[in-house]
């Protein structure tokens, strides 16, 4: 498994707004997301609080792998890509429901596994 670069995890704390989040369903239709409640596991994974997910969830438990589009203050944006494992209990699970807002349901965990990274065209992470 990949990890973030160092320049990435810098602008992964700088970041601003909402990150966007993609999945596709079994016939490669996509679908996008802006997510709010975000946080970095650990190095290698990004993790998505499920909160009102529907065709998101759908897409995940079907197999999706998924990227993630976030942009730093200062507009310079990065793009991780790689699979999603989806977690309703254990440790990614818990450490979501101590950063999720308690007024939100947290029902599960997007957790997604960095296997690429980009900032524009260039790609940063083989």
């Amino acid at each position: 498994m990949a990890a973030l670069p160092e320049k990435v995890s810098q602008a992964w704390e700088n970041r601003e707004g909402p990150v966007i989040f993609s999945t596709v369903d079994g016939e490669g239709i996509p679908n996008a997301i802006y997510a709010t409640c975000v946080s970095k596991f650990s190095e290698d994974t990004i993790v998505v609080a499920n909160n009102y997910f529907s065709k998101t969830l759908k897409n995940i438990l079907a197999g999706s792998k998924g990227s993630m589009l976030f942009m730093t203050k200062e507009g310079v944006s990065y793009q991780i890509k790689g699979r999603i494992e989806y977690y309703e209990e254990g440790v990614i699970f818990d450490d979501m429901k101590a950063w999720n807002p308690a007024r939100l349901p947290g029902h599960g965990a997007a957790a997604l596994k960095v296997e690429e990274v980009y900032t524009g065209a260039n790609k940063l992470l083989d």
